[in-house]
């Protein structure tokens, strides 16, 4: 199978890219996080405030600052037990973090380069499981970092790196292929969470789509044959840090010659599954996807198509919602079949599109600054029983803060007959989001690294959707399993070069039985 083609099967016709055969080996399941073995440990402040305030800042963060950063964006905060219910005869236990991932597995695996007093500088693994650092290298890493980047960030300006990446066996072993498209979304989720911790303490951040991938993992020691870094994210406390500006004066670096600068990592690390299964269209993806140089500004410049905008619904004006970061992450919930109906009015549906589109525009290397307002990905909606607002489907222009219609009618029926399973009932679901992009993935100006690019940043606008509705006391439950070819026609996205990437869910909920405790220090 070509890559074009499993890009397609993947979107469109997903059960050709997966054996019927296969099914999950729960008890040979590989850990949730990844586990280094014989290492040097940093052992992270474990008093974790109950409250993130919002902080201004001119002074680099202490460790103890940076373990409460950690444990917002990507720490385990909740061990959740499913109790037999319905056709559920076993219990189910699960060890969650505040962004959401497809089956709850975390295929992404957070690494840092952290320059700050307390402890040596060099590159750390966050291990999740124990809330501590592990050193896999120590030194200062400034100027080869710089270079792994294209020589377009200020990296001495920095006080560290964050380096998001993909352990593929983590959630291949139950989606098989598919896992594909998720990793890219859960990357995204992880980051979206990561965007909104760092603006609460007052960080600075830029996210970096485009590096020397193998540069980048001989820097971490990754295998890249069962682990690739997706997205690179500074960290700085300086508002006027150089971000994307290329120094044309330094002659570009090759990932072989800066590979040839350091010593080759050979750390060992636990996985637990005893079987490991071949993922060779993965291993083929993830190296065509590897970049050896940098694509041009005309080449980025070509994706920027904005849609005429024509409001037809203005929403109500509202300011920025001013709610607890804190308790909307402990809150957040995938409902699931838990979905209650109630109506929603026109001026909870206005703080919710307002503020998810408000803190989704975020500093990033593919518009070499902050993208404002989004364009890559597209926001639409059924909506149902919202006061004031006519039952049907409808695009959200966010320049403009308006619905476009699209159709009117009640299309509950039609949604929920578009699941591939029965894993949310839509009828009791008021606001039924997909997230949308164009139909090449990018591929013109990001070859098929784009794929990747674009579904991290349907999980960054996901991410900041669904705590914007935790903080309105209501959840959203992402989905994957739907018929992509009968939601692009509900909103008629074939005419518009688009495809739908993403399905959310959001309204009230009533939770199902389950014992859940929060795991705080």
């Amino acid at each position: 199978m070509n890559l074009d083609e499993f890009l397609h099967n993947l979107h469109y016709e997903s059960d050709k890219i997966k054996p019927r055969e296969w099914e999950a080996n729960w008890d040979d399941a590989p850990l949730p996080y990844k586990l280094y073995r014989g290492l040097p440990v940093v052992e992270l402040p474990a008093d974790i405030p109950l409250h993130l305030e919002q902080k201004k800042r001119n002074a680099k963060p202490n460790l103890q600052e940076m373990s409460h950063f950690l444990k917002y964006t990507y720490g385990l905060t909740q061990v959740s037990q499913t109790l037999p219910f319905g056709e559920q005869t076993e219990e189910w236990t699960a060890y969650r973090r505040f962004a959401p991932s497809g089956g709850a597995l975390y295929p992404s695996e957070l690494y840092i380069y952290l320059k700050i007093k307390d402890l040596p500088e060099g590159i750390y693994h966050y291990d999740a499981a124990h809330h501590r650092l592990v050193c896999l290298r120590e030194g200062n890493f400034d100027s080869y970092l710089n270079r792994a980047l294209g020589n377009r960030c200020d990296v001495s300006s920095t006080f560290g790196t964050v380096f998001s990446s993909t352990f593929f066996w983590k959630n291949f072993f139950k989606y098989h292929n598919f896992s594909y498209r998720l990793q890219g979304l859960d990357t995204g989720f992880m980051i979206g969470q990561l965007l909104e911790t760092g603006r609460r303490m007052g960080f600075e951040t830029g996210v970096y789509y485009h590096f020397l991938d193998r540069a980048i993992h001989h820097l971490l020691g990754l295998s890249e044959q069962e682990e690739s870094v997706y997205a690179v994210i500074p960290l700085s406390v300086d508002p006027a840090m150089n971000w994307f500006t290329s120094d044309e004066t330094e002659e570009p670096s090759t990932a072989a010659s800066l590979c040839g600068e350091l010593k080759p990592l050979d750390h060992q690390h636990y996985v637990r599954s005893k079987k490991i299964s071949d993922y060779p269209m993965l291993i083929k993806m993830n190296e065509a996807c590897m970049l050896d140089s940098f694509p041009t500004h005309e080449q980025m410049e070509k994706e920027k198509k904005e849609e005429p905008a024509h409001p037809f619904h203005l929403l109500p004006r509202v300011d920025r919602l001013s709610y607890d970061f804190s308790s909307a992450c402990r809150n957040r919930y995938s409902p699931g079949m838990d979905f209650v109906q109630k109506p929603v009015n026109q001026q909870t549906l206005s703080a919710l599109l307002f503020e998810a589109f408000s803190t989704f525009s975020y500093r990033n290397d593919l518009d070499n600054s902050f993208q404002k307002p989004p364009y890559r990905v597209s926001l639409y909606c059924c909506m149902y029983n919202i006061k004031g607002v006519p039952n049907g489907s409808y695009s959200y222009d966010g320049s403009n803060h308006a619905l476009q219609p699209i159709q009117e009618g009640d299309f509950r029926c039609r949604l929920q007959d578009g699941l591939l399973a029965d894993t949310v009932n839509m009828t009791q679901v008021p606001l039924s989001f997909t997230i949308s992009g164009p139909k090449d993935h990018y591929k013109n100006a990001y070859g098929y690294r784009g794929h990747r690019i674009q579904h991290m940043e349907a999980g960054i606008l996901s991410q900041h959707l669904l705590l914007a509705a935790s903080a309105l006391n209501m959840g959203g439950h992402p989905l994957l399993g739907f018929d992509v070819q009968s939601y692009d026609d509900l909103y008629k996205l074939s005419g518009k070069g688009k495809t739908s990437l993403l399905q959310i869910p959001l309204g009230h909920f009533s939770p199902h039985p389950r014992l859940q405790g929060s795991l705080h220090g």
